[in-house]
């Protein structure tokens, strides 16, 4: 490993990971001393490892408080879903795996299909700042977003407001469905979240490691393993080789 490498992701020693503590699919549980456990923090720890520095999991309680601190120094990489608006202060890898986001749509609804959802008058319930949410900010053209702050928050939203359709990703609203007869996950996605890996732009040589650490680990089979490790086949999938 050149110490060049090493020196631009972890200038400080210790390699500062920024966890998005969100994401139920990433973030598993906690380790026996209370460090982040999953499918991200292991990410994190492969990477340190071949830098051949020691690792601090920073958690955040939302990927948009990632994105907020890009750049200022707080974290060394950021392992959050990679989004167009996100880019223009991170430096992101191809995904390592990606998750499906769809609708959930309540008891009754007239929708049948993704396309159905944008029409005037739909109001959209969604996790602001996730990236479903900067996807669907971008893409709708119809419909109103109603964000609220979380998931679980999204889901309330949904309910105690009466909402024609809750965008989330499609495993939390399969768990979600069985608390609401009569209600449906609509079939297909609108997007997929890519769950990439990023750091502050400029650092050249720590993105370009970073880029070939992730292709590596899906090819080898790495990610997958993880996947399996943390009880989440199924629901995790491993994102294809990059472009």
């Amino acid at each position: 490993m050149s110490p060049e490498i090493a020196k631009d992701l972890a200038p400080s020693g210790t390699l500062r990971a920024a966890i998005n503590m969100a994401n139920f699919l990433l973030v598993t549980g906690r380790t026996t001393t209370g460090d982040p456990d999953g499918v991200s923090p292991d990410m994190a720890r492969e990477i340190a490892r071949r830098l051949g520095v020691g690792v601090e999991l920073l958690p955040y309680a939302s990927p948009g408080e990632i994105a907020d601190d890009a750049g200022t120094g707080a974290w060394d990489i950021g392992n959050i879903g990679a989004e167009p608006k996100r880019a223009e202060k991170i430096d992101f890898t191809a995904a390592y795996c990606e998750i499906q986001a769809t609708y959930l749509v309540p008891a009754g609804s007239p929708f049948e299909s993704i396309a159905d959802v944008d029409r005037p008058g739909t109001r959209i319930a969604v996790s602001a700042r996730s990236a479903y949410d900067l996807w669907l900010e971008r893409n709708i053209k119809h419909a109103e977003l109603v964000r609220s702050n979380g998931i679980d928050a999204s889901f309330e939203l949904f309910v105690s407001e009466g909402l024609d359709a809750l965008a989330g990703l499609r495993p939390r609203l399969t768990a979600d469905v069985e608390n609401l007869p009569g209600a449906r996950v609509l079939e297909g996605q609108f997007t997929a979240v890519q769950q990439a890996i990023g750091c502050t732009r400029g650092r050249e040589a720590g993105a370009a490691f970073l880029r070939e650490f992730v292709e590596e680990t899906k090819a080898s089979g790495f990610v997958a393993e993880l996947i399996e490790k943390h009880g989440v086949t199924g629901r995790l999938s491993v994102a294809p080789p990059a472009r």
